[in-house]
């Protein structure tokens, strides 16, 4: 992937444009984005954190591109590393930690609150063995969790992505919301490792007999 391949553009746009809807929406520690009113409630009883994970998640999204750029890892391997520190530490880090606390208190009750709270589990498991395997120097599989790791980021955009289907289908936002809670991320996931599957099965394929 290169910075002007239409992958890495299409994961940029899409990361900022989400990463100020949020920051605009919910990273002031003020409530400006239109919801249920049973969400504002949580927002005014959770405003710290809601915060903390909005301006912490935007960080994972927008750093998360740059780190899959070849060029910048062989030509700047420190703003490499640099950004992949931000990005594990403060991105999937705290924001994963202060996601799982707040998936507890999703609209929806116990579906919702299962479906994100895997989610955030994940984010962290799969950021921590990033971590881990980049320590290891074993960079091949550090790069098969980071792409996992960033398709769960990505659930950020996709969430939204769902929520303006679903609105422009006409349903009301009780009858979808709780199916969004999996369907931001499942499919995500289940893409990337289809992907990886088949980058393993040809990379077999090439090697010599």
């Amino acid at each position: 992937m290169t910075a002007r391949s239409p992958l890495f553009l299409a994961l940029l746009v899409s990361a900022v444009a989400v990463s100020g809807y949020a920051i605009w929406g919910y990273g002031s520690g003020i409530q400006r984005a239109a919801v249920h009113p049973e969400m504002i409630r949580v927002f005014d009883a959770h405003r710290t954190l809601i915060t903390l994970h909005a301006t912490c998640s935007v960080i994972a999204l927008i750093v998360g591109p740059f780190q899959f750029l070849p060029r910048l890892r062989a030509r700047r391997p420190s703003a490499h590393r640099s950004l992949g520190y931000l990005y594990i530490l403060l991105g999937v880090g705290i924001g994963g930690v202060s996601g799982l606390l707040l998936a507890f208190t999703a609209f929806g009750g116990f579906v919702s609150s299962a479906g994100f709270s895997l989610l955030a589990s994940l984010w962290l498991f799969t950021g921590a063995r990033a971590l881990m395997t980049a320590k290891q120097r074993n960079f091949e599989l550090h790069r098969i969790w980071m792409i996992r790791n960033y398709a769960l980021a990505f659930a950020g955009v996709t969430i939204r992505i769902y929520l303006g289907l679903f609105f422009a289908s006409g349903l009301k936002f009780e009858e979808f919301y709780l199916s969004l809670a999996w369907l931001c991320w499942v499919p995500n996931l289940i893409l990337v490792e289809w992907w990886l599957l088949r980058r393993g099965k040809a990379h077999t394929r090439n090697q010599p007999s």
